[in-house]
């Protein structure tokens, strides 16, 4: 078959403002119109997790387009999947959309007939057949239009979230049974390409990311003297390291604080506000952050961010992402950090500030969380377990040759990283700007069969 994108011969204004002209026989409506049940969303109360059981997934496991069972919540009884089937019972053709956090508008499609349950931060989507293929309005709601829609609409409070009410009178535009199909076999085929190509250059960033890790962790742990005599941490995970540093809990070496909890009503404006995006994934703060909050002068002092202090995620909805410490290079004039965060701030002299960047950054550091971490619902670090965290403690002139050898050595890989990561958005542009053409009609798909003109 040969693929042509092509314009339609005739185009009518669609009657939504960021839509723009739609093919002249196409249709708008509503989402409620085209579903065969009103959205709806997994339970509110939260179950027990156990070992094995019905998978139960909430919105970590939306990733792509896709839903990802490795990523599961856990497992729940048999009990707990029955009571919530009662509300909702998944159905493969289903559309999930994340409606609450970080990752809301993202969406998967259900393609599996296996029992699983679903959790209150997503929402339902089931098409009705004879208006709507589950494949096309699958493609529509991933769209820039509709995600349009979504961020003309969601509300902030501490996290961004939407309604299911505001989702069901969102536009959507389509055309027949017979385009809608041609549409989704085009767009999947050409999707199926790009995803390849992405996945061969996310494996070439995570090797590059697996030697830079290999790097770091031999310098914060051996220190860059190969023939340096060695000793038993005492530490199991850590093993030996050089026989003149030290090992001391973090209690021994600093103090641990607690952020700030505020209300919606105080941000927005006021002073720098450090948020969990700030620290997450990031091995240095920023020099100055986007978050503003009102903050009273106690609040300044008793929640300041200055140079040498580590911040490290305290809570998350996965033991995987609690722990990730961001270091202070240079101090964040009147700024507070919030409640999802702890700060730690060394004793002067104990930690140079670009030991501390790589150091909290080590699979050794990761490790101590993976050993100790007891996740239920939702993963919370207590300041008690981080005081127990066992530090390395080279000397403060081998921290300073140790962080600037870091800084050379890593600088190539990540500068490798980066345009990788770069070439990735180009291709998760395109596939989402091919995406957006098609389903808004602002290209047509011809698929001609093989030998006819």
């Amino acid at each position: 078959m040969q693929n042509n994108l092509l314009k339609y011969n005739h185009y009518k204004p669609s009657g939504v403002q960021w839509l723009g002209d739609i093919p002249e026989h196409w249709e708008v409506t509503f989402v409620k119109h085209l579903l065969s049940i009103p959205i709806t969303d997994g339970p509110h109360t939260t179950p027990e997790l156990l070992d094995e059981g019905i998978p139960f997934i909430s919105a970590e496991a939306i990733k792509n387009g896709e839903i990802d069972f490795e990523k599961k919540r856990g497992f729940i009884s048999l009990k707990d999947h029955l009571l919530f089937s009662k509300k909702y019972s998944p159905r493969k053709g289903d559309i999930y959309m994340v409606k609450s956090g970080a990752t809301t508008g993202n969406v998967a499609m259900v393609k599996t007939n296996n029992d699983f349950s679903i959790w209150s931060p997503l929402a339902v989507f089931r098409a009705e057949a004879k208006k709507i293929t589950p494949e096309y309005l699958h493609l529509f709601l991933q769209s820039y239009t509709f995600r349009k829609g979504v961020e003309l609409s969601w509300s902030f409070g501490t996290q961004q979230n939407i309604g299911m009410g505001i989702l069901s009178n969102l536009p959507v535009t389509y055309g027949s049974i017979a385009e809608q199909t041609v549409i989704a076999q085009f767009l999947d085929r050409k999707t199926a390409q790009i995803e390849v190509a992405i996945t061969q250059k996310q494996r070439m960033i995570e090797l590059l990311k697996e030697r830079r890790q290999i790097l770091i962790h031999q310098a914060v742990t051996r220190g860059l003297n190969p023939d340096v005599p060695m000793k038993d941490s005492g530490v199991e995970w850590i093993g030996e390291i050089p026989e003149h540093w030290e090992v001391k809990r973090l209690r021994h070496i600093g103090q641990c604080q607690n952020g700030v909890s505020k209300g919606a009503e105080y941000f927005g404006s006021g002073y720098p506000f450090i948020s969990y995006g700030d620290v997450y994934k990031n091995i240095e703060l920023p020099k100055t952050v986007n978050g503003l909050a009102e903050s009273s002068i106690e609040d300044r002092k008793y929640y300041s961010v200055e140079e040498g202090d580590v911040l490290f995620t305290r809570t998350s909805e996965t033991a995987e992402e609690i722990g990730f410490a961001s270091t202070c290079l240079s101090t964040i004039e009147n700024s507070t950090f919030a409640g999802f965060l702890i700060r730690f701030r060394p004793k002067q002299g104990a930690l140079f500030k670009g030991f501390s960047k790589y150091y909290f950054s080590s699979k050794t550091h990761r490790a101590f969380f993976v050993k100790e971490m007891n996740l239920v619902i939702r993963a919370s670090l207590s300041q008690e377990l981080l005081r127990k965290m066992p530090i390395l403690i080279p000397p403060i002139k081998e921290q300073i040759e140790i962080y600037n050898y870091l800084e050379t050595a890593t600088q190539k890989m990540d500068k490798a990283i980066g345009l990788k990561e770069q070439e990735i958005e180009k291709l998760k542009e395109y596939k989402a700007s091919l995406i957006n053409s098609v389903v808004t009609g602002k290209v047509k798909v011809i698929e001609n069969p093989k030998g006819v003109a």
